[in-house]
């Protein structure tokens, strides 16, 4: 593998380590919160980063990916805590699937991130892109997950 995609995997792997440090010490009730101004919780933005990852390589590469049944119906976008199920994950069975996916999109895409694909959403035709932009986005989420918490832990506005 070139080193610019060592590089991008050992970005991602470290990313993901501080996503998973700032929930480490959160609670299951913790992560059920919604503070009041949110529109989600702690679980709910971790699924979403793990669900981002895969929409957004099956929308560039028309292939199927791993990705949990009912995955969108919980976790896609302009959904909410509100869709969670008994079935939903808990948030140790997401921080889990989360501490995973590194190394499973490493292993199945690792070879393939130059390979070019039709343009999808922003012009991106590669899998190297994808995983650029889902780190950004992964980014975004982490800053809510720090919001939430600092909202849950002061008692700020919580309803």
């Amino acid at each position: 593998m070139k080193q610019r995609h060592e590089v991008l995997f050992t970005q991602l792997e470290s990313y993901r380590g501080y996503l998973l440090g700032a929930v480490e010490q959160v609670t299951e009730e913790q992560a059920e919160v919604v503070p009041a101004g949110f529109r989600n919780n702690i679980r709910w933005n971790l699924g979403h980063i793990y669900l981002d990852q895969y929409l957004w390589i099956r929308a560039l590469t028309k292939e199927e990916v791993p990705v949990p049944a009912l995955f969108q119906d919980w976790f896609g976008y302009g959904t909410s805590p509100q869709s969670f199920t008994a079935e939903t994950p808990s948030l140790q069975e997401l921080k889990e699937l989360l501490r995973q996916q590194p190394a499973q999109l490493r292993e199945r895409y690792g070879h393939r991130l130059k390979e070019k694909f039709a343009p999808a959403e922003m012009g991106m035709r590669t899998i190297e892109q994808v995983i650029i932009r889902t780190i950004f986005h992964e980014g975004m989420h982490l800053q809510a997950i720090l919001d939430l918490k600092k909202h849950i832990h002061t008692g700020q506005s919580i309803s």
